[in-house]
């Protein structure tokens, strides 16, 4: 009865006829799109299938001291006026400003480092840069000195900019070194620099830190690079401080991820829950996006960033640092 009444409505209606070949043709190109490796619409798969996932690798990371921090102080900046400077070291250590120093040269120092030239203090960077610079100022800081210093370059050498983009010189780098030399040989970072853009007449942009590079008594350069909350989570942590930085335990590129945390960073984590189960704290960092987003749980589910999307490749554990107060 069933085969007869199927048979009577194929026959007088081509609705039925055009019905079937379609589904036939969506089943088929499904099976072809399987087969292939392409990715097959969620409508056409069973409830109970999931797509693999495999977790992001874990960075092995070793903790190191970084003596050195330093951040921009209140008030505006400018070239003609000046910047004020916040250094925190955790011992007496050195603060030397250069203004006007050339790209090029300031690349050629860093690199010589990385190849057997050591640069531990005020007067080796001093010598190396060879007054590829417009002015160097010094100051001494000690270990519980947490004052603004006020860098500038002289009005009398008639410095108001640097020239039309694309620069060659930056118009700030700061370099700090230790003062004395039992502190270089127990620290295994020896010096910080970093690089400040100070506005001018010609381009007046606001004043920021650009780059920032540890030194280590091995050779080795690092760049500090921020991590970066969910909006929810209260922005993102992006200045380094003295304490504790994770480092890669199985490279001395320069190309690397050394993480910091930010001043505040043991308290404002306090609270910033994950933003996939809302329930754990943050305490996992994904790469190579450096978003600080989801807990250890987690972590393993996801092969994409909830934040950016971006295809995790690894991550790493958030420790808590001693920070520079």
């Amino acid at each position: 009865m069933a085969g007869v009444f199927l048979a009577t409505l194929y026959e007088y209606s081509p609705l039925f006829y055009i019905s079937v070949v379609s589904l036939c043709f969506v089943v088929t190109a499904a099976m072809v799109l399987g087969w292939f490796g392409f990715d097959v619409p969620v409508i056409l798969r069973s409830y109970d299938e999931q797509e693999p996932s495999l977790p992001a690798a874990e960075k092995q990371m070793v903790q190191v001291t970084n003596p050195f921090a330093l951040e921009l102080g209140s008030g505006s900046a400018s070239v003609t006026d000046g910047v004020l400077v916040r250094p925190c070291c955790l011992e007496s250590c050195v603060l030397s400003c250069f203004w006007g120093c050339e790209v090029s040269t300031l690349q050629g120092v860093l690199h010589a480092h990385q190849h057997g030239m050591m640069l531990s203090t005020h007067q080796h960077f001093q010598e190396a840069l060879n007054l590829h610079y417009y002015y160097c100022q010094k100051f001494h800081i000690s270990s519980e000195d947490r004052a603004e210093r006020h860098t500038q370059i002289p009005a009398d050498q008639g410095i108001t900019d640097f020239g039309p983009l694309p620069r060659h010189r930056y118009p700030l780098v700061a370099v700090l070194t230790l003062e004395e030399a039992q502190d270089r040989h127990l620290n295994d970072i020896v010096a910080s620099v970093i690089v400040i853009h100070v506005p001018d007449d010609k381009y007046k942009l606001s004043a920021r830190i650009l780059f920032q590079y540890l030194l280590t008594s091995q050779g080795s350069m690092y760049e500090l690079k921020p991590l970066f909350m969910s909006a929810d989570s209260g922005g993102m942590s992006g200045s380094a401080d003295s304490g504790h930085t994770s480092t890669p335990s199985d490279t001395q590129s320069e190309d690397q991820i050394p993480v910091m945390e930010e001043e505040d960073w043991s308290e404002g984590t306090e609270g910033r829950d994950c933003v996939v189960c809302q329930n754990a704290a943050v305490n996992r960092v994904l790469l190579p996006c450096r978003h600080a987003c989801m807990c250890d749980s987690c972590v393993s589910f996801f092969q994409h960033c909830p934040i950016c999307r971006a295809f995790v490749q690894e991550s790493f554990a958030l420790t808590q640092s001693n920070d520079c107060q």
